[in-house]
């Protein structure tokens, strides 16, 4: 393995989320691209954004699209412009407070997307997970998964769906994959409101943990049939958590 490997398996999320955006609504879709990336913890709080050059390549638009998305956040309270040599773009550690719509009105809002964004999350993690267990996985990306897993079973209860998001974004990485970790990280942010809205349980939360570590098991004894269910399993306790918020 070699030292450059581990920055590697880091950065598959960051490519995924960075790539380059469609024609037609430039700065809307940078705007959503680089909330993706902080909402989900591929930039965590403190971390700074890839620098202007980079990002603006990375993301296919102008430097000026990119420094009106950037903007727009700064004024949202999503990131803080530093100056000086160590300075650039670095996302605020503390968020902006979260809507406090409750979890009814949210899926009113979203109405029949939302069976659709759970539908669709079923399809790409049950699959991510299978695929990830058939691969071949060299050290470094099972100690990427196994970071992962402990980041989210350690988390605090104020950054566990961050670390969970990481976690499973992480599973979809080790598929080999940019497009499917792309429509994973697309999927969840459909979900992401409404999973906000709905209290973190800590029962649900232990017993979370416990069917990753399945998950997880399942893929590095490269088991993909042990995977799915394990991951089916998981994602039917959310659907389950979400119709008892809704009833």
């Amino acid at each position: 393995m070699s030292q450059d490997e581990p920055l590697v398996l880091q950065s598959r999320a960051s490519e995924a989320l960075f790539r380059a955006v469609r024609t037609g609504n430039a700065f809307e879709e940078t705007v959503e691209r680089l909330l993706q990336a902080i909402r989900l913890g591929v930039v965590a709080p403190g971390e700074r954004l890839p620098a202007e050059r980079d990002l603006a390549t990375r993301l296919g638009v102008s430097r000026v699209t990119l420094r009106e998305a950037i903007r727009a956040l700064q004024e949202a309270g999503y990131v803080e412009s530093r100056r000086g040599r160590y300075g650039g773009t670095f996302v605020n550690v503390e968020p902006p407070r979260s809507s406090r719509k409750g979890p009814r009105r949210i899926a009113r809002e979203m109405g029949v997307d939302l069976h659709d964004a759970l539908t669709h999350r079923h399809v790409l993690e049950v699959g991510s997970a299978e695929q990830a267990a058939a691969r071949e996985l060299s050290e470094a990306e099972r100690a990427h998964l196994v970071s992962r897993l402990s980041d989210a079973g350690n988390a605090e209860l104020h950054n566990y769906r961050r670390m969970d998001s990481r976690l499973h974004l992480a599973i979809a990485e080790l598929t080999g994959s940019a497009s499917l970790t792309s429509a994973v990280a697309d999927v969840r942010m459909r979900l992401n409101e409404l999973l906000d809205a709905i209290p973190l349980l800590e029962r649900n939360i232990t017993h979370s943990n416990e069917q990753h570590e399945e998950v997880v098991r399942a893929i590095l004894d490269g088991d993909p049939d042990a995977a799915r269910r394990a991951m089916a399993e998981h994602l039917e306790g959310t659907a389950s958590l979400l119709r008892g918020f809704l009833s």
